[in-house]
């Protein structure tokens, strides 16, 4: 997650055309699911078995200061591996891998790699599985499922982006509104018809405006209730309960003139939160950016907590985003970036590197937190409190959040192609063209027909 979490989200919906052409992508490569179980075994990728492992690796990330972070920590990695050189490139992974993967020309032995579109590579990929095996259950299960297809798993989960409801702690105090008593979505609405008794101009709640960024945070409230729009075996699960109370909730908010319809943090956007119309935003912990970098007269009055429940003792975070790194088959050293991986993930030294005190992030790296749980204890913070948040510990929130998120939250292939009717009907609903009925049976419809059954 970059210093801007404007970007990771964002660069997902820039390569939605890239996933869909993905599905393409994934016809021309070897087959690696079927045949005999020996074929399956000859696709998983190995741990190098030589006491001083040697060679040169090839990794592939976006420019940037995440590129920075990861840079910084090879001279920590070459002290534990002195004979693997890592040539570490700033790529334009979006516009360079699926072309890269096709020709099998200059291939890469790692790459960073939006979870979303994992699975649209998977059969240039080696599958994770047995390397992983030693940590698998130490790595919070809604990554290893984000990165699964079929019985493979073929990412080494980075992040975890934990949903959290960040709320204008000043604001909601003026007007006599305690936010720490919410605890359901029901509450929050109560909350928000409160403050808007108390400020009537306001419309508490954030809509998000963006068809892939509204569908993004969909998956956030799904992911709660331990659902995502396909299952593992790829079958849509959209027509279900979870969805329609999810929908309801929406739909709720936006007739009831109790939300702010605009694009994350857009002029905007940024506007209504700074003159108190806006108070509540459910969203992932990359928010936490907007109070420190682009909200300057608000900065300090925001906190965070975790997400209200669906219900009474429910899940109060889900997962909105991710990434991972993935091992091309083609690479000729994969064996050796999964080294490197497995510090940068798994050492203590690799991700206190990452997410702590360092030169590029002099407070940590506070926008996610680890995938691997024993990184992201509550007791042990890797970043800092956080002034803009009023000096709010928001790794304790974040780590506590993310240990709720519920595994069963698969990523299909499609995922980014789904915007075009799931995103796009979800943004007709909030225009009050759709019910919440109608953008189940007109989405599921849609992706299965022109997403599912063209594969």
């Amino acid at each position: 997650m970059n210093s801007n979490p404007k970007r990771p989200a964002l660069r997902l919906a820039a390569v939605g055309v890239t996933a869909v052409a993905a599905l393409a992508l994934t016809a021309c490569g070897p087959d690696i699911t079927a045949g005999a179980d020996d074929e399956a075994t000859s696709d998983r990728l190995q741990a190098p078995s030589a006491d001083k492992p040697e060679g040169e690796i090839t990794i592939w990330d976006r420019s940037g200061d995440l590129y920075e972070v990861f840079d910084a920590v090879i001279d920590d990695f070459n002290k534990k591996y002195p004979d693997i050189k890592v040539n570490h490139e700033a790529v334009d992974i979006n516009a360079k891998l699926q072309n890269t993967l096709i020709t099998g020309t200059d291939v890469p032995d790692g790459v960073f790699l939006d979870d979303a579109l994992v699975g649209g590579f998977a059969d240039h990929l080696w599958d994770l599985t047995d390397v992983l095996a030693p940590y698998a259950d130490d790595i919070a299960p809604q990554k290893i499922d984000a990165t699964t297809v079929g019985d493979g798993i073929y990412g080494v989960p980075y992040d975890l982006n934990p949903g959290l409801l960040f709320y204008n702690a000043a604001a909601l105090e003026a007007a006599g509104v305690d936010a720490t008593t919410i605890e359901t979505y029901d509450d929050l609405l109560d909350a928000a018809r409160a403050y808007q008794e108390a400020v009537p101009e306001s419309h508490p709640i954030h809509l998000e405006q963006s068809p892939f960024l509204g569908q993004l945070q969909l998956e956030m409230y799904a992911s709660q209730l331990g659902t995502s729009i396909a299952d593992a075996d790829g079958e849509l699960r959209l027509d279900s309960p979870e969805y329609e109370q999810i929908l309801t909730f929406l739909d709720t908010v936006q007739s009831d003139g109790l939300g702010t319809r605009a694009e994350y943090l857009s002029p905007t956007d940024i506007a209504e939160l700074e003159n108190g119309n806006q108070v509540f935003y459910p969203w992932a912990i990359w928010f936490d950016f907007a109070p420190q970098q682009l909200l300057p007269e608000t900065s300090g009055d925001w906190r965070a907590m975790e997400l209200p429940a669906w219900e009474d003792g429910g899940a109060r975070s889900g997962a909105m985003g991710g990434s991972s790194f993935v091992l091309p088959k083609e690479g000729e050293n994969a064996d050796l970036a999964w080294l490197f991986y497995e510090f940068l993930m798994y050492d203590e030294a690799g991700y206190s590197a990452v997410w702590g005190i360092n030169d590029i992030y002099p407070a940590g790296l506070n926008t996610s937190i680890p995938a691997y749980l024993p990184a992201a204890d509550p007791a042990g913070p890797l970043f800092d409190p956080i002034e803009a948040l009023g000096g709010q510990d928001l790794w304790e929130v974040a780590t506590t959040a993310g240990a709720q998120i519920p595994s069963g939250t698969s990523i299909p292939s499609w995922w980014n192609g789904a915007v075009d009717y799931l995103g796009n009907d979800l943004q007709k609903m909030l225009d009050g063209d759709l019910t919440p009925a109608e953008v189940i049976s007109s989405s599921t419809d849609a992706i299965q027909t022109n997403l599912i059954d063209r594969q």
